[in-house]
C-alpha cells in the first residue's frame, strides 16, 4: 500500500468533491445508470420570496426527499401533501421505483405514513431520547 497521511481538519468544498470525485467513479463502475436530477419544489409568498418547500433528488432510480419546510402559517392546508405529490409525479415521470427520505421522532413520521410511506429502519438516541427514521414509498403501478 502506498503512503498515505490521514488528518482532522476542518474540511474545504474541495476536500469534499475530491472524496465525492472518488465515490462517484467507484459506484459509476458498478452501476452505471445513475441518472442524477436534483428536484426543488418552491413555496413563495406573495412577494416571490422563498419560505419553505421540498428539496431532493432523483438517483438510482429512486427519488430522496432530503428537506421538505411548510412554514408555520401554511401548516394544515395540505401544502405538504401537495409537495409530496408533486415530488412523485415528477419522481414517476423520471421513472423512478419509489421514494425515500428520513425523518425525526419530532417532525412528521405519522404524515408520511398517511402518504403511504412504511418505516424501513429506524435509529434510536438520534438525538438522544428521539430517534431517527428512514422511510420509503415503493411505487406499484
Amino acid at each position: 500500500m502506498g503512503h498515505y497521511i490521514i488528518t482532522p481538519e476542518m474540511p474545504s468544498d474541495a476536500d469534499r468533491d475530491a472524496i465525492l470525485a472518488v465515490l462517484t467513479a467507484y459506484n459509476s463502475a458498478h452501476a452505471p445508470s445513475i441518472r442524477r436530477e436534483p428536484l426543488a419544489l418552491l413555496v413563495k409568498d406573495t412577494e416571490g420570496t422563498t419560505v419553505g418547500g421540498l428539496w431532493g433528488r432523483s438517483a438510482y432510480d429512486w427519488m430522496f426527499v432530503e428537506y421538505l419546510a411548510v412554514p408555520e402559517a401554511l401548516r394544515g392546508q395540505a401544502v405538504g401533501t401537495d409537495l409530496m405529490r408533486r415530488a412523485e409525479r415528477i419522481a414517476r415521470d423520471r421513472g423512478c421505483v419509489g421514494i425515500w427520505l428520513d425523518t425525526f421522532a419530532f417532525q412528521a413520521r405519522g404524515f408520511y405514513e398517511k402518504l403511504g410511506f412504511t418505516v424501513f429502519g429506524t435509529i434510536p438516541d438520534f438525538p438522544v431520547g428521539s430517534a431517527r427514521h428512514f422511510l420509503a414509498k415503493r411505487f406499484t403501478d
